[in-house]
């Protein structure tokens, strides 16, 4: 019996140091150093490449080191076992943060000062009411939860569109087509925390942003692939939508050649707004490690019909 570790941006020491602690019993092998892969029962990865688990004969279970398993699901060759995802492990404080700070950043107009100062021009702007910065959460779960509860708690007016209904304190809760309608119709600033699933795919694109109101912007902190980059950069130079922050990109690194990077519109960041660290989310890890050894069902587990 044995673990694997993958990934190709995450410090292995500190969660082989924490399970080394917590499961001394538990040999932790980091990849590509596996001695004996039919020993192999559990991996702990972050986006391993396709059919990379079928070396793994006797694998019992798959730890996602992140709350998004899409990049797992797409694998074909994928085992039929259990695949868990950290159900927060640190990651909704800061993902919430990342959303706060984007909506105090358009709420103030930071990019229009950011313009003023490349333009040497000193010019007081008139300050946005924040009953007129109606924040749209997009995906209710933890990580959306969270945040909608944070810019809540701010000040901000929060609408919250989920698949089914959820009930937060503070959020007015929409779901369904008509929700979503309600949520493009009122929401100013827009932040997306959405599962990655064949429905959400591409969500965000030119019809979606024509159903905002004019100067609305745009804050992604899910998957690249809910956007359609080309409709954004439209919906930006066309004047429609005032602005976007982005932290996840169809493409990862961002090529130095893409126009997001120079844009004047668009705020980016390297897909930071949650990272994974080991010494907030090694529990939960080692707490269904446990349950897989005595039999039990772990926490977290993926449904791979809803794709989350």
């Amino acid at each position: 019996m044995s673990l694997v570790f993958y990934s190709l941006t995450d410090d292995p020491q500190p969660w082989r140091e924490a399970l080394a602690r917590a499961l001394p019993a538990l040999p932790f092998h980091v990849w590509p150093q596996v001695p004996a892969p039919e020993a192999v029962h559990y991996t702990l990865v972050w986006k391993p490449p396709r059919g990379w688990h079928r070396q793994f004969p006797n694998l019992r279970a798959i730890l996602s080191l992140g709350a998004g398993v899409d990049a797992l699901l797409e694998d074909p060759d994928l085992p039929a076992v259990p695949i868990t995802r950290l159900v927060d492990g640190g990651l909704a404080r800061q993902m919430a943060e990342y959303a706060l700070y984007a909506v105090l950043h358009f709420h103030r107009r930071m990019p229009e000062y950011a313009r003023q100062q490349r333009a040497r021009q000193w010019r007081i702007l008139e300050p946005n009411a924040v009953e007129d910065s109606v924040v749209g959460v997009l995906g209710l779960g933890v990580l959306g939860a969270e945040a909608a509860r944070l810019v809540a708690a701010a000040g901000f007016p929060v609408c919250g569109w989920s698949r089914t209904p959820r009930r937060i304190p503070g959020v007015d809760g929409l779901w369904g087509e008509d929700g979503l309608a309600a949520l493009q119709r009122r929401a100013r600033i827009v932040v997306n925390f959405l599962p990655l699933t064949p429905a959400t795919r591409g969500l965000l694109d030119a019809r979606f942003f024509s159903r905002l109101q004019p100067g609305a912007c745009l804050v992604n902190v899910a998957r690249g692939a809910h956007l359609v980059e080309a409709d954004l950069l439209a919906a930006l130079d066309g004047g429609h939508l005032g602005g976007a922050m982005l932290d996840v990109f169809a493409e990862e690194p961002l090529p130095p050649g893409h126009p997001f990077w120079t844009h004047p519109r668009v705020v980016l960041t390297p897909h930071v707004a949650g990272i994974t660290l080991a010494a907030e989310a090694a529990a939960q890890v080692i707490q269904n490690l446990r349950r897989l050894e005595a039999g039990e069902p772990p926490q977290g587990v993926v449904d791979r019909s809803a794709g989350y």
